[in-house]
């Protein structure tokens, strides 16, 4: 069966991690264009700011505090949004923590923090929103991962390792959900690195080396919240959010040794030296570290805000299309040139 998503104006949305970047953009660019929005996340002041400017710039919105990794938590959101809006169309399991710095000198605790918001986030939506998208009629879970879940991205080992088991539960779930022929849409969003907070928000085991940053290039958020709203529209399987991280993904496959050397070499652009860590970070403390409600980090005015590749990807008819005018260019370019020999 395939999953009947209502048009975006007609849709009840959650959208966890709502409070800064990635989520942050998703949510009020969604209620923007019409859709009634429950923002979710743990600052909840932050987010009754959110939505109270959300509504008087003429959206529907409410905030809920909620913490991910709390699946009784996540459920109670999932009973509220249900509750004062009647139902949900769409879940944007988007909530996400990162720590940078080497594998090995990763406390484990931190480890387990992480796993906790980035991979059981993910379960927790999931046990949440499947039935309540079924007892809908339809919908579609979205769940933000990262390029990051389908290579190694040294100095972030950690953060890939949840992303690597966020995607293979979102892979499974998705194949369930078909042999069930139920109506829900099951997306992985894969973002390339984005000028958002996460390295500001970070926990950093390396301290001494500055501040956590999004090496360049980095790519505006907005381009993964239309993705995700597109993926709330039309039944997507997953797609990825700039043809930078592409290229690396393709690189870690097909060269994985080379890669891997270039990647362990590499880590040292993950850091500006000339910044200290903000602190707390946020991997326990909400809204810790700086840049709590913001959309962007400020660090990348350079930031690119488009991407042929995502285009192209999300609109495989355009794409052909493009590729067919290119042959159509290049075939009458050679008959032109025959016709001059002649």
């Amino acid at each position: 069966m395939t999953a009947e998503l209502k048009p975006l104006n007609e849709q009840v949305i959650v959208v966890t991690g709502a409070s800064s970047g990635i989520g942050l953009v998703t949510a009020r660019t969604a209620a923007a264009r019409g859709a009634t929005v429950l923002l979710v996340a743990r600052s909840g002041a932050k987010l009754a700011e959110i939505a109270a400017g959300i509504e008087a710039a003429g959206g529907k919105a409410a905030p809920y505090e909620a913490d991910v990794g709390d699946a009784a938590a996540v459920e109670a959101a999932a009973a509220f949004a249900v509750g004062r809006f009647g139902r949900i169309d769409t879940w944007v399991a988007n909530a996400g923590a990162a720590i940078y710095g080497p594998v090995l000198d990763t406390p484990l605790d931190d480890q387990q923090a992480l796993f906790r918001t980035n991979y059981f986030g993910v379960v927790h939506s999931a046990v949440a929103a499947v039935p309540r998208l079924k007892a809908a009629g339809g919908g579609a879970l979205i769940v933000v991962g990262s390029v990051g879940s389908d290579m190694p991205a040294p100095p972030m080992g950690v953060y890939t390792a949840t992303k690597h088991a966020a995607k293979a539960y979102v892979e499974s779930l998705r194949a369930e959900l078909l042999a069930e022929d139920a109506p829900v849409s099951v997306t992985l969003v894969k973002p390339s690195g984005i000028d958002t907070p996460i390295g500001q928000h970070a926990e950093n085991v390396a301290p001494e080396k500055g501040e956590a940053q999004v090496p360049p290039p980095a790519y505006d958020p907005q381009l993964v919240a239309d993705a995700i709203l597109g993926a709330a529209v039309r039944p997507t399987r997953e797609v990825t959010v700039g043809g930078a991280g592409k290229a690396e993904v393709l690189l870690a496959a097909h060269f994985p040794g080379l890669w891997q050397r270039l990647a362990g070499r590499g880590g040292e652009a993950a850091f500006d030296p000339s910044r200290p860590q903000p602190t707390p970070s946020n991997l326990r403390t909400p809204g810790g570290g700086a840049g709590a409600g913001d959309e962007r980090s400020g660090e990348h005015p350079n930031r690119r805000r488009t991407s042929l590749y995502t285009t192209a990807a999300r609109n495989p008819g355009v794409a052909t299309a493009g590729f067919a005018a290119v042959i159509g260019l290049a075939v009458g370019g050679l008959v032109l040139r025959r016709e001059r020999r002649r």
